[in-house]
């Protein structure tokens, strides 16, 4: 199915038939004589639950927690379609579940919490943790998710992450590392300019910054124009961006700008202020379904641009899958108490060092790019490029190891990536299903709108 051609019904048919929702519970265990069912039950399950109340740690021994995450959201800042509530927020959630199954072998169950106060919400959430081994916030409305996520990362000893957030930031990131180097640009010398102050565009930023952008070349910017020290009002995540120069407008920040990062709102960059930014400028325009400026307009303005759009119909694609399913396979996998800083930067450089290699031809192919390679139309890798999982969540593992987050080594990292194949191996006829229907369209990464 072509997405340019997707319609409404296509979409409802999906997700109603042959039965309605996209992911159920399958037992992992045999369960055919009253035998199985004395073990799987009563009186057998008494033993291991015996075992996990003398030591809390043998729940990863005899349970499936290891192995699960909660899509948790509360429905309040779903993709484009803003505050839907809770319960309009599940066909999301269950298409979140889906893909961690489909890409990272994970189980995920969607939880739909219909709260909007956010202690409430910690609390509930807090009250969940036993059952899981990592929790996926997702789309909850800024500010209160910067309280709700850093509250529950620091009272829950599983990980927690806001994908919203930090998936974005680990992607586009990814991205700009391998923009700027095709560009020649060094990054603590990048002059960078943000579109957009939400949940997203905070934490893009504060991990550029990390990464070796500069604090003091960063402008930002919202509806309201330059986030600078002259306005009042500011949220804390907007002080920390503002800035004392003497600009006020998108327009203005753009001259001699090196880098346009948008996580805003369709038509606010034009071909004139493109034109303004420095030599060879990188352009991610994020908002979808329709970026900051349209593909053709960016191109035939600025022929040494790097183009880069929240959308699968164009080159560059800044998706959120490339990254969480192996950043919670990884983090769970060595029992990651946190995914911290060095996790989500170790993230970052793997996926971005994983475009410099050539590019499988079935994944070319699945594409309709034969000659697929690192470059200015390619600075990710694919969606499907299933070389993901045993690159991203390696590093992901070996930066928990070194940061004292996980409380399990894998010390022998060869037979882990082995493992991890047989992962990848296991889902190849979904996979090339979903790529032979252009399946990539389900999984584009959210649009954002301008805080």
């Amino acid at each position: 199915m072509n997405m340019s051609k997707l319609t409404p019904q296509d979409a409802l048919d999906y997700h109603k038939y042959p039965k309605p929702g996209k992911i159920e519970v399958v037992p992992t265990k045999r369960y055919s004589t009253p035998e199985d069912l004395a073990l799987a039950y009563s009186p057998g399950v008494a033993y291991p639950c015996l075992e996990i109340k003398e030591d809390p740690a043998k729940v990863f021994d005899y349970t499936g927690r290891a192995n699960l995450v909660a899509v948790i959201s509360n429905g309040t800042a779903v993709l484009g379609l803003g505050n839907i509530g809770a319960l309009a927020s599940k066909p999301v959630m269950e298409g979140k579940a889906l893909l961690f199954k489909i890409f990272a072998g994970i189980d995920a169950y969607d939880i739909e919490i219909d709260e909007t106060d956010p202690a409430r919400f910690i609390d509930t959430v807090k009250a969940l943790t036993p059952t899981f081994g990592g929790i996926n916030l997702e789309d909850i409305k800024a500010p209160e998710c910067f309280e709700i996520e850093s509250r529950l990362k620091a009272e829950c000893d599983i990980p927690v992450m806001h994908d919203d957030q930090h998936g974005t930031a680990i992607i586009s990131a990814a991205g700009l590392l391998n923009a700027a180097e095709i560009q020649g640009k060094d990054l603590s010398e990048l002059r960078l300019v943000v579109n957009g102050a939400g949940a997203a565009a905070i934490a893009c930023t504060r991990l550029y910054c990390a990464l070796g952008v500069k604090h003091e070349n960063v402008v930002m910017c919202d509806s309201r124009g330059v986030i600078s020290t002259r306005r009042t009002g500011l949220t804390p995540q907007k002080q920390e961006f503002a800035t004392s120069r003497p600009i006020e407008t998108l327009a203005e920040a753009l001259v001699d700008a090196d880098a346009f990062v948008g996580l805003s709102v369709a038509g606010v960059l034009t071909a004139d202020m493109l034109r303004t930014m420095a030599p060879k400028p990188i352009v991610f325009a994020l908002a979808n379904p329709d970026p900051e400026i349209d593909y053709d307009t960016a191109m035939a303005s600025r022929p040494d641009i790097i183009f880069a759009t929240g959308r699968s119909d164009y080159p560059n694609q800044i998706n959120n899958v490339l990254g969480f399913p192996y950043i919670f396979r990884g983090a769970l996998d060595c029992l990651a108490t946190s995914i911290n800083e060095e996790m989500k930067i170790a993230a970052a450089r793997a996926i971005a060092e994983l475009a410099h290699r050539p590019v499988p031809k079935t994944i070319a192919h699945a594409y309709g790019h034969e000659d697929l390679c690192f470059g200015k139309d390619y600075i990710l890798p694919k969606p499907f490029d299933r070389r993901l999982l045993t690159t991203v969540a390696p590093a992901v593992i070996l930066a928990a190891m070194e940061s004292g987050v996980a409380r399990k080594a894998i010390t022998d990292m060869e037979y882990y990536k082995a493992t991890l194949q047989t992962i990848a191996c296991s889902n190849d006829a979904l996979i090339a299903y979903l790529i032979k229907m252009q399946g990539q369209c389900m999984i584009g990464s959210h649009p954002r709108r301008q805080a």
